[in-house]
């Protein structure tokens, strides 16, 4: 079997930044309280016209042009998003249909923060039987647009971002190796959106109440992350065959520094073996772990040959953790430059849309 290489690796996060000092404005908290509780001190927020799809396009783009892949080359796409456009149609499809991955198919995975693990290896896997050769895996979000600003323990954690990698086929060993998927559906009360899907129809009710924001037990949360990022990515590390002390690297969900911390004394490894962002950018659900590996990558810390381990969790309960033997694009002499596809693409789209009105036009009357 070939084995599912990550090639390419693309991070987009908007402009506007959110301190702990405009938030100490805006509800009752203040910035000590809230680096000491959560290692936060600001995060980006999308602004206006800035949605999951948009910043995930960009990051998809910018993912292509590392790998020296086009759009039209995409086998697969995967969204995995806690903050899709819409219910439906998919944000995988909006996305395809801005970049011109016109040969993908498209879908949204859902599995909140864990998602991204949960799409890299089904996008792996894919690969690793021979049904596709490349595959694209988004994680994007824009959870400020669900979040309660009045609410002092949920409003200070989460921020806005997308990360992208291309998986492809090689028959070199390395890249995925392992990876494990969990669940827990018994606490799927602790961290939820309650409204906006079939059981709470948008309503006055709904609405009236914050339903529609974020709604988390923070302490059953923390408890049930501190015990399972360590158990997660030593059976990753097993799955692939590994021993724990070969293990370089970890790239945890970015959700709170105290929950990290309590993986490194688990796993009985020291803090420079983490990788940690979150300062910066707050939990960014499954935006989380591109985004920092694309920083891993950037500052050198993630190279060719380096063992790492990607670890998540979030509602549902989900956790999981992947193991990945990093070794970056496999056609580096091919330079190709995706990116130059945005306006080609957004011409196809309007062809497209025009063509389906015309045909609308002249055939629907005999419909």
């Amino acid at each position: 079997m070939p084995y599912a290489h990550i090639t390419g690796w693309g991070m987009t996060v908007p402009r506007k930044i959110l301190t702990n000092d405009d938030l100490s404005k805006m509800v009752e908290t203040n910035d000590a309280w809230i680096r000491e509780m959560t290692g936060i001190r600001e995060r980006r927020i999308a602004a206006e016209g800035e949605t999951s799809a948009t910043l995930g396009a960009d990051a998809a783009f910018k993912a292509l042009s590392v790998a020296g892949v086009l759009p039209t080359e995409v086998d697969l796409i995967i969204c995995s998003t806690s903050s899709p456009e819409h219910i439906f149609p998919a944000t995988a499809c909006l996305i395809q249909d801005a970049i011109g991955a016109s040969n993908a198919g498209a879908f949204d995975l859902l599995a909140a923060c864990s998602g991204f693990i949960y799409a890299l290896n089904m996008a792996a896997q894919s690969i690793r039987t021979g049904s596709i050769k490349t595959a694209l895996v988004i994680g994007s979000e824009t959870l400020s647009r669900f979040t309660n600003y009045k609410d002092r323990n949920t409003c200070i954690l989460f921020g806005d971002g997308s990360g992208a990698f291309v998986l492809q086929a090689s028959e070199k060993p390395g890249g995925v190796m392992g990876s494990v998927m969990h669940s827990d559906g018994s606490g799927g009360d602790f961290l939820s959106l309650p409204a906006g899907g079939s059981r709470h129809p948008a309503s006055e009710v709904t609405l009236h109440t914050g339903m529609h924001f974020i709604h988390m037990d923070g302490k059953e949360v923390f408890r049930f992350a501190t015990r399972v990022m360590a158990q997660a990515t030593l059976e990753a590390v097993e799955k692939s065959g590994w021993k724990a002390e070969e293990l370089e690297l970890i790239v945890p969900h970015q959700a709170n520094r105290r929950i990290i911390e309590a993986a490194a004394r688990g796993l009985k490894m020291p803090m420079e073996k983490f990788v940690v962002n979150l300062d910066r950018y707050g939990n960014t659900s499954t935006a989380s772990i591109p985004i920092a590996v694309v920083e891993a990558v950037q500052t050198g810390r993630l190279k060719s040959g380096t063992k790492a381990v990607f670890v998540g969790f979030g509602a549902g309960l989900t956790w999981g953790a992947l193991a990945v033997e990093w070794s970056g694009p496999i056609q580096p002499e091919r330079a190709i430059r995706p990116e130059w596809y945005r306006p080609f693409a957004r011409l196809r789209s309007f062809v497209r849309r025009l063509l389906r009105l015309l045909e609308g036009l002249f055939f629907g009357r005999e419909l």
